[in-house]
């Protein structure tokens, strides 16, 4: 159903592979897709590249009997990953690499694309290559500088990320929460130093921080709903200098994981009233800094996604497969808390893990992908 071929498509999809870039430097990624999408029939694209945010990449696709603009987001950045695939079409940047398939993302996108580019649809069609989702929160980034209004403006909106987990090209969901969202945790308990000898005389951060940390361990085991899923893992923890003298200072670095945003804001809570108690009870001062920024739980519409589902299923060629929650982060789910959409999987069937330097997705994925969604928004277009 593609405009651009199957090899078309896996030449493209090499050669971003090629050329991965960090959040916010994606500008030979963004010049590419650029080049490639003026290559294809303008008769109905308007291509915008905001100054605002200069490595992103708007394409409005205009409607034959518009009712809605229905929105289409591919994420373009890389990983800090030395690739280690062995790939002939590997990495050509040191210590970076497209560990998290964004490249495929991106492909399929540029198929879907180039099909409605060649295929007026009944919808407007809004497809943003978003920088900036690995870190530095890029959807919220456009959000918040207003990149989504007037005619660019999405009712619904809809994203893919690729699953080694699941065979090539089939595609996975469920009604709920697909992401969890995550929050980088910073702890700075700060007390008064002192000779090892004479403890009286300061306020130890190493104990104020230990009890801190057992502590923190009760929020998810005591605060949350067990039928529920959360979690706090403090990761890497500092204090002192040397063995005979009392630290003055420790810090704590973690992050949290919920599958909503209410349980998110729940842990943030009683993370702040436990860092409380444990100033009253040592002494001591204690420093929390919390950073969500736009990596908010990936909420997919209950309408919207028994839609999504029922077309998946109900489509012969379509390998469906309803999947469990991840508490792996995805910046999607804060622009799903301010549009409603859905996020999905597209299976790319591969024993390496996501942010794995040996990733390498089966290429015969993209085609079925790109054909799968191709189906979906004409059937949605049709309702």
């Amino acid at each position: 159903m593609a405009a651009l071929t199957e090899e078309e498509l896996i030449q493209i999809r090499r050669h971003l592979h090629e050329i991965p870039e960090l959040a916010l430097q994606e500008k030979e990624t963004h010049a590419y897709l650029l080049d490639v999408i003026k290559q294809m029939k303008q008769d109905y694209l308007t291509i915008r590249e905001p100054a605002e945010l200069p490595t992103a990449l708007l394409v409005l696709v205009k409607g034959s009997q518009p009712k809605r603009t229905i929105g289409y987001r591919a994420d373009i950045d890389a990983l800090p990953v030395e690739e280690e695939t062995g790939l002939p079409f590997k990495s050509k940047h040191p210590h970076v690499m497209h560990a998290c398939g964004h490249d495929i993302h991106m492909t399929v996108a540029l198929g879907v694309l180039s099909y409605f580019s060649e295929h007026q649809p009944k919808d407007n069609l809004l497809f943003f290559f978003q920088p900036a989702e690995e870190s530095e929160s890029g959807g919220k980034r456009a959000y918040e500088l207003g990149l989504f209004s007037g005619e660019w403006k999405p009712d619904e909106f809809y994203g893919l990320h690729d699953n080694p987990g699941l065979p090539a090209g089939a595609i996975g969901c469920l009604n709920g929460t697909l992401f969890a969202g995550t929050t980088e945790v910073n702890i700075d308990v700060w007390g008064k130093g002192g000779h090892a000898a004479f403890p009286h005389q300061a306020k130890d951060a190493v104990v104020a921080a230990a009890a801190l940390i057992m502590q923190i361990q009760t929020i998810i085991s005591r605060s949350i709903d067990p039928i529920q899923s959360g979690v706090v893992t403090l990761g890497k923890v500092e204090a002192g200098s040397i063995r005979n003298v009392i630290a003055d200072h420790a810090r704590i670095e973690g992050t949290i994981r919920g599958l909503t945003q209410k349980m998110i804001e729940l842990i943030d809570q009683r993370l702040a009233e436990i860092c409380h108690g444990i100033e009253l009870s040592f002494g001591v001062k204690v420093d929390l800094g919390l950073n969500q920024g736009g990596y908010w739980p990936v909420e997919n519409n209950p309408e919207l996604t028994a839609n999504f589902i029922n077309y998946m299923k109900g489509e012969p060629d379509v390998e469906f497969i309803e999947t469990k929650p991840a508490m792996t982060g995805e910046d999607f789910g804060f622009l799903l808390a301010k549009f409603p959409g859905t996020m999905f999987w597209l299976g790319i069937d591969d024993d390496s893990s996501l942010h794995s330097a040996t990733l390498k997705p089966k290429e015969e994925a993209i085609y079925k992908g790109v054909t799968a969604i191709n189906g979906f928004l004409n059937y949605r277009m049709d309702q």
